[in-house]
C-alpha cells in the first residue's frame, strides 16, 4: 500500500512517501480503503517527537480517515464491503489502507464527500466528549471557545449552536474572527489586539461564561477561571500554551468551579466506542440534514503530506486540512 512515514523526528521534510505491507482486519476491526485523511496538531507533535506513540499503536501518522470498507474482521456486524465510513484510527491514517476498531467507525451520511468526512472524527470525538459529555453544555448557556477558527473550534461552534448554546470565541486575526462569526459564533475576539478576558466579561455583563473549551492552557488558565460564572465548567483539551501554571484555587472553591481534562488518543477503546454511539445518535443526523458541515481549508495529495504540515504549522488556515488518497 501507499503510505507516509516519519523517517526521524524533525521538520515537515521527514514525512516520506513509502510502500508498506498491506494491513488486514483483525477481530473486531474493519479494513478501510482510505480516500482521505485529516491532518491534526497531534500529527505534527508526533513528527516532532513530542507525542509518543502508544506501544500498541500503528507508528504511521494519521488519526482520522474516511473511505470504504474493504474487509470485515471476525465478530463485526453492521457493515458491508463498500460502505462509506469515517473513523478514528489508532495511528496509520496516512496510508491507502488502514485497519480500525469497527466500534469507532461511523457510516458517512449522504451529502458529505470523503474529504469532509475525514475532517470530522478527531474534532467531533474531542468536542462531544469534552464539551457535551463531560461538562454538559446546555441550551442557553454561554461557552467560550479558544482557537475558534481551528478544526476543533469550528466544530465546537456548530455543535454549541445545535444544542441551543451561545458560543463566544477567540482567534488570532480579524480575518479569523470574521470566519468564526460567519460560521455561527455570537462574538469573536481578536486576542492579539484586545484583552479577551475583559471582552468576555463585558459581553456577559460581568457574569462570565458557563463553559470554557480550552486548547491553550499556560497563561490562559487563570484568565479562563476568571471568566467563568459561578458553577462554571472548564474543559481542557490541549496544552499549546504550556503545561505549568500557578492557580489560586480559592476561586475554584468559592465559586464551585469544575476543571476537567482529557486527550483523545489515550482513551480506552470502550470509551471511544461510547462516544461513537453518541455521535451516531446526535451528530450524524445533523450532518445528514445539512445542519452541520465541516469547513475544508485545503487538500493535498497524500505524497504531499509535508506541505500540509507546513500549512498547519503556519497557523493561517481556517478549518481543516485534509490529505487525499488516490
Amino acid at each position: 500500500m501507499k503510505a507516509v512515514c516519519i523517517s526521524e523526528p524533525g521538520g515537515p521534510e521527514v514525512l516520506v512517501p513509502i510502500e508498506a505491507e498491506n494491513p488486514t482486519a483483525g477481530a473486531g476491526e474493519i479494513l478501510v480503503a482510505v480516500r482521505a485523511a485529516g491532518v491534526n496538531r497531534p500529527d505534527v507533535a508526533q513528527r516532532l517527537g513530542r507525542y509518543p506513540v502508544p506501544a500498541d499503536a500503528n507508528p504511521l501518522p494519521g488519526l482520522e480517515i474516511a473511505g470504504t470498507v474493504a474487509e470485515i474482521g471476525e465478530g463485526v456486524s453492521g457493515f458491508k464491503i463498500g460502505d462509506p465510513v469515517m473513523s478514528l484510527t489508532h495511528g496509520g491514517g496516512y496510508a491507502s489502507l488502514c485497519a480500525v476498531d469497527a466500534r469507532h467507525a461511523l457510516k458517512i451520511p449522504a451529502g458529505l464527500d470523503f474529504a469532509e468526512a475525514a475532517a470530522l472524527p478527531e474534532v467531533a470525538y474531542t468536542v462531544e466528549f469534552n464539551m457535551v459529555m463531560r461538562v454538559g453544555l446546555n441550551k442557553s448557556e454561554i461557552v467560550l471557545i479558544h482557537g475558534g477558527s481551528s478544526g476543533i473550534g469550528s466544530h465546537a461552534i456548530a455543535r454549541a449552536r445545535s444544542l441551543g448554546a451561545i458560543p463566544i470565541v477567540t482567534a488570532g486575526s480579524d480575518e479569523k474572527c470574521a470566519y468564526c462569526v460567519s460560521h455561527g459564533a455570537e462574538h469573536a475576539i481578536n486576542y492579539r489586539s484586545s484583552d479577551w478576558e475583559e471582552q468576555v466579561m463585558a459581553l456577559t455583563d460581568g457574569k462570565g461564561v458557563d463553559v470554557v473549551l480550552d486548547m491553550v492552557a499556560g497563561e490562559y488558565t487563570n484568565k479562563n477561571f476568571n471568566c467563568l460564572a459561578n458553577d462554571g465548567r472548564y474543559a481542557l483539551i490541549s496544552l499549546q500554551g504550556g503545561r505549568d501554571v500557578n492557580v489560586n484555587l480559592n476561586s475554584v472553591l468559592r465559586r464551585r468551579l469544575t476543571l476537567t481534562g482529557s486527550t483523545l488518543r489515550p482513551l480506552p477503546s470502550d470509551k471511544k466506542a461510547l462516544i461513537a454511539d453518541k455521535l451516531g445518535k446526535d451528530v450524524v443526523p445533523l450532518l445528514a440534514e445539512g445542519k452541520m458541515r465541516p469547513h475544508i481549508h485545503a487538500t493535498f495529495p497524500l505524497a504531499k503530506a509535508s506541505e500540509a504540515h507546513r500549512m498547519m504549522e503556519d497557523g493561517a488556515h481556517l478549518g481543516k486540512i485534509v490529505l487525499l488518497v488516490e
